[in-house]
C-alpha cells in the first residue's frame, strides 16, 4: 500500500534538503565514527566471560522471557544491579532496555504536575521527547549557561525543579561544569539529573563516569549510564536512591511495559563492568588518543574548525549538509570511516564531520586522518 501523499512530501522534502537518512552499508573502513571508545564490543573475552557465566550458573536454562515484573527478572538482573550500584556508589540501580527508554521512562514518570523541568538546548532528543511525556511544565536554558539557568529558576519559587543536563553532549562532545551546576542546584533545592551516555569508559580510572571522577555523584539526584557506548553492549541504568528504583519499577512505563532484556544481554552488562574494574589498558590508551588528536589539530591549524572538546568526540564544523557530506565521502575514499552530522539532526549551519576517537585508532591513523581533512580543507 502507498504512503499517503503527505508522508510521501516530507521524504521529498528531505531529499531536496539533501538530508535524507539512510542507514548505512557495513564496511571495513577505519572506524573514527562508532561510539565503542574502548573496543568492548569487539572484545572475545568479555563474549566468552558471559557465555561462561550463564552456563556456570544454569542461567540459560532458567531465563525465562518477559515484563520484569512478570517472568523477566531473573537472577542475573539482581546481581548485575547490585554490581554497578557498588561499581558507582550509589544506593541502587535500575537497567533499562536502552538509553532512550531510561529517559522516556525517567522524565515521563517523575517530574509531576506543578513541577518544572530546566533543561539545556542541546539535550538529547530521549531526553526531550522524555519531557514532552511529562505533565510537568518545561523550560529550556542556552547551552551550558548557568546565569541563563539561574533566571529561569528564580522565576519559580517554592517548586520541585528538576535541572536536566549531560555530561559530554553527543553532538559537541563538550561538558558544562558539574561542580558549578551541583552548587547552583543546592542553592535553590533543585533535583539534578545528568545523562552521562559518552563517560562510561572515558572518564575516571576505571571509566566510572565525568560525575564520578569528579567526586560530585552523591549531590546528583539521577545519573543515566548508556551502555551502547563505552561498555559496548545494550541496556541502560538509573542510579539513585533506594526510593527512586523503587518508584520508577512502579511507575515508569517504559519498564514496566516491556519484556526485559534477555539473560546473556544482562550478562554480558555484568561482565563488562567487572572488566572496566580489572583491565584499565584501554581507558588509559583512550585518555592518551584523545591528547594526540588534540595536540595534532592545533598543530595543522585546524583548531578553528572544531568545538572545543576533552572528550572523545570530536566535532568540527562544516557548514551546510552538501559540503559536509562531500567532504566525509573524501575522507571515506582514504579508507576512514568519519560520519557527516546532518541539518536537522544539528541546527542549519552547525552541519558537522564527527569524529570518534578509540583506544584501538593508532598514532599513526589520528595523524593521518587530521593530514587528510587539513588537505581537503585549505
Amino acid at each position: 500500500m502507498k504512503l499517503p501523499e503527505n508522508l510521501i512530501q516530507k521524504l521529498e522534502n528531505r531529499k531536496q534538503n539533501n538530508s535524507l537518512r539512510q542507514l548505512p552499508s557495513f564496511n571495513n573502513l577505519v572506524d573514527f565514527s562508532s561510539n565503542d571508545y574502548i573496543g568492548f564490543s569487539k572484545s572475545e573475552t568479555i563474549f566468552k566471560l558471559a557465555h561462561h557465566y550463564l552456563i556456570e550458573n544454569e542461567i540459560i536454562q532458567n531465563g525465562a522471557t518477559g515484563s520484569r515484573l512478570i517472568s523477566g527478572n531473573h537472577t542475573v538482573y539482581q546481581i548485575a544491579e547490585t554490581f554497578i550500584a557498588q561499581f558507582h556508589d550509589v544506593e541502587s540501580a535500575l537497567i533499562f532496555n536502552s538509553g532512550y527508554d531510561a529517559n522516556v521512562g525517567f522524565f515521563s514518570a517523575v517530574p509531576q504536575r506543578n513541577d518544572v523541568i530546566l533543561y539545556d538546548e542541546l539535550s538529547h532528543a530521549s531526553i526531550r521527547d522524555g519531557i514532552v511525556m511529562a505533565n510537568a511544565k518545561s523550560y529550556k536554558f542556552n547551552h551550558n549557561d548557568f546565569e541563563d539557568l539561574e533566571r529561569l529558576i528564580q522565576k519559580f519559587p517554592n517548586t520541585n525543579i528538576y535541572i536536566v543536563t549531560e555530561t559530554v553532549f553527543s553532538m559537541d562532545g563538550d561538558s558544562p561544569n558539574l561542580e558549578e551546576l551541583a552548587e547552583l542546584s543546592e542553592k535553590y533545592n533543585c533535583y539534578l539529573v545528568v545523562d552521562e551516555a559518552h563517560t562510561l569508559g572515558v572518564f575516571g580510572e576505571k571509566g566510572e563516569g565525568l560525575a564520578q571522577y569528579l567526586q560530585i555523584h552523591n549531590r546528583i539526584f539521577a545519573r543515566i549510564m548508556t551502555f551502547g557506548k563505552g561498555l559496548g553492549c545494550h541496556g541502560s541504568v538509573i542510579l539513585g536512591s533506594t526510593e527512586l528504583k523503587e518508584y520508577l519499577v512502579n511507575f515508569a512505563r517504559s519498564f514496566i511495559y516491556t519484556t526485559g532484556l534477555s539473560p546473556h544481554s544482562v550478562a554480558t552488562i555484568l561482565v563488562a563492568y567487572q572488566q572496566l574494574e580489572i583491565d584499565k589498558e584501554a581507558i588509559v590508551q583512550l585518555r592518551q588518543n584523545i591528547i594526540l588528536f588534540n595536540q595534532q589539530k592545533n598543530l595543522l591549524g585546524l583548531k578553528p574548525m572544531f568545538v572545543r572538546s576533552k572528550s572523545a568526540i570530536q566535532s568540527a564544523i562544516v557548514p551546510g549538509n552538501e559540503k559536509v557530506k562531500r567532504l566525509a565521502k573524501q575522507l571515506q575514499d582514504k579508507g576512514f570511516d568519519v560520519k557527516p552530522i546532518l541539518s536537522p539532526t544539528v541546527p542549519e549551519g552547525q552541519e558537522r564531520l564527527r569524529f570518534c576517537i578509540h583506544s584501538y585508532n593508532s598514532e599513526d591513523e589520528i595523524n593521518q586522518i587530521l593530514e587528510l581533512l587539513g588537505n581537503f580543507v585549505f
